[in-house]
């Protein structure tokens, strides 16, 4: 039988690292079956007592187009908020790095998942977005973590905008850490130079000190906004037509309230 899952995952290097790959090109979507896949391969290799890091890839031309439209329409959008939010909290939770390789478009709920992750090493044709403003609605996870990575402007910047920057900018603002031609084989070297010869469980405890605070607060926030979406956004006339409008592929129609 063919395989569905919409991830691949190995233990490779003796059981130092653990290997995520989005397994849906050419637009591997962060829909309630890839969020859910994540979150399971996750909670089933935390336990691993050698594990010192983990490499978050895509197949195909790109890392992700973003989440499902569908989900996030009045009727699905609690559920899909609430499993894409406790996946950030997990990843930034793991007790070993997340070392994430972008490739072409990394948007939307795909950008959010790279986020939570660790240090991002991008080729030179990644372009990284927040494109949700376009469609009448606010980006949730990135609103919180955005910060974290850059300047609070340039974070506003992108998340009221909607546009996508290239991979020299994205470096340039500090949302990028790496750039390379070949982003995997950059964080596999950065992982043998920097993680393998390191105690994986030093290395949890280091997380653990180093974002403590952090966590503590994007579960706070995630929490503040996921409330603000549901409750209020999601009330409103042109968050439901920006939706509906870019399902219908034609230009939404404001009225500002």
């Amino acid at each position: 039988m063919a395989d569905t899952s919409p991830l691949r995952q190995s233990v490779e290097r003796d059981g130092a690292l653990l290997r995520l790959t989005l397994a849906r090109p050419k637009a591997n979507i962060v829909d309630a079956a890839m969020i859910a896949a994540l979150s399971d391969a996750l909670l089933g290799h935390a336990g691993r007592s050698a594990l010192r890091g983990v490499l978050l890839a895509a197949e195909g031309p790109n890392f992700s187009f973003g989440a499902s439209v569908e989900e996030h329409l009045p009727e699905r959008c609690a559920d899909m908020l609430a499993s894409l939010h406790a996946l950030v909290l997990a990843m930034l939770g793991f007790p070993a790095p997340i070392l994430v390789a972008v490739r072409g478009q990394c948007l939307g709920g795909g950008l959010e998942v790279a986020l939570a992750g660790g240090p991002i090493f991008a080729a030179p044709d990644a372009q990284f977005g927040q494109p949700e403003m376009k469609l009448g609605v606010f980006a949730p996870a990135a609103s919180v973590l955005l910060p974290y990575r850059m300047n609070q402007p340039a974070a506003e910047d992108l998340l009221f905008s909607g546009r996508s920057i290239g991979a020299a900018e994205a470096h340039a603002i500090g949302l990028v850490q790496h750039l390379a031609d070949d982003p995997e084989a950059a964080a596999l070297a950065y992982f043998d130079s920097h993680l393998a010869g390191k105690s994986a469980a030093s290395l949890s405890h280091a997380l653990g000190a180093a974002r403590g605070a952090m966590l503590r607060d994007v579960r706070n926030r995630l929490a503040e906004v996921e409330t603000l979406y549901l409750e209020r956004l999601m009330k409103t006339r042109d968050a439901n037509e920006g939706l509906v409008a870019f399902l219908a592929k034609r230009k939404p129609a404001w009225e500002h309230c």
